[in-house]
């Protein structure tokens, strides 16, 4: 037997919480399929079943109950390591979970959020798949749905508005495709939109937000990205108007316990004063290059 990975038993918990796939793709951000063949790589990993499948959804083995004992006290077991970590050094660490435009956004104003006189320092942790904040994997999360347990405080920040871009170098009434992010990738309501479009032709596919956006930049079609990501760069320019059906809340998370901590209380109203004064920008309104 080979030894497991650790996100691949953290996944495992996810599907155990959730009874099934569909749920903990709501968690963690991960599609179904990609959850499917998580457990699928972690079973054959350990050599046992650990669910029954049905459509009423996943049914754990006695072997996936046993796995699921020992993994919830590794996990139990690992906090007091994480916290450890973050606190060990000179300063501690306040980690920001983010998707990669609003990630984007806040190292664009970074100076905003922090200076060398602060006594913490700010951890970036990129990725389009929701981490776990009632398990402490990151302070403070930036996402685009409310979470419906846990012992976590939810701030609502800004509207979010989408269009479509094209290069700006390209004439306005060039004829473009689309590019898209392919499905098992595409874990936002944004990022689903192409996909979802009757008969949408596509020219190209990527697998990340910053890919799709250099795609578009070199001409290679048009492409939907948040209005604050897009208006703010310069190589692209509209391609139509804002997208009605698109327009999202963006929330700020933390953990009930973690917020109360001095760097993460500071943190929270220093990025919540950001957007808000960008608030404009984030609804679409604010001196767009349009098409």
């Amino acid at each position: 037997m080979n030894e497991p990975n650790w996100d691949d038993l953290r996944i495992f918990l996810r599907v155990c919480d959730g009874g099934g796939l569909t749920a903990a793709a709501a968690t963690t951000g991960l599609s179904p399929a990609t959850l499917g063949r998580r457990v699928t790589a972690l079973e054959q990993c350990i050599g046992r079943t650990l669910f029954e499948r049905s459509q009423a959804g996943y049914r754990l083995t006695a072997d996936g109950r046993t796995l699921r004992d020992k993994a919830r006290a590794m996990e139990a077991g690992m906090r007091p390591i994480a916290d450890w970590s973050r606190t060990s050094g000179e300063k501690p660490g306040v980690r920001i979970s983010a998707g990669t435009w609003t990630a984007n956004f806040l190292a664009d104003h970074f100076t905003a959020l922090w200076s060398p006189t602060d006594a913490f320092h700010i951890c970036f942790k990129t990725t389009e798949a929701r981490l776990d904040l009632a398990h402490r994997e990151a302070e403070i999360g930036l996402r685009n749905a409310s979470p419906e347990t846990g012992n976590l405080a939810v701030r609502k920040l800004a509207d979010v508005a989408f269009a479509p871009y094209r290069a700006a170098y390209l004439p306005a009434d060039a004829p473009l495709d689309w590019v898209a992010i392919g499905r098992d990738e595409a874990l936002t309501a944004s990022a689903r939109w192409v996909l979802d479009q009757a008969d949408a032709p596509v020219a190209a596919w990527a697998n990340t937000p910053r890919t799709l956006a250099d795609l578009v930049a070199a001409g290679a079609g048009r492409g939907v990205l948040p209005c604050f990501a897009g208006d703010r760069d310069r190589r692209l320019v509209r391609a139509g108007p804002v997208i009605a059906e698109m327009m999202q809340a963006q929330y700020m998370i933390t953990h009930g316990d973690d917020r109360h901590r001095p760097e993460v209380r500071t943190l929270i109203g220093r990025i919540a004063a950001l957007i808000e004064q960008n608030a404009d920008l984030y609804r679409g309104e604010r001196s767009a290059r349009a098409a």
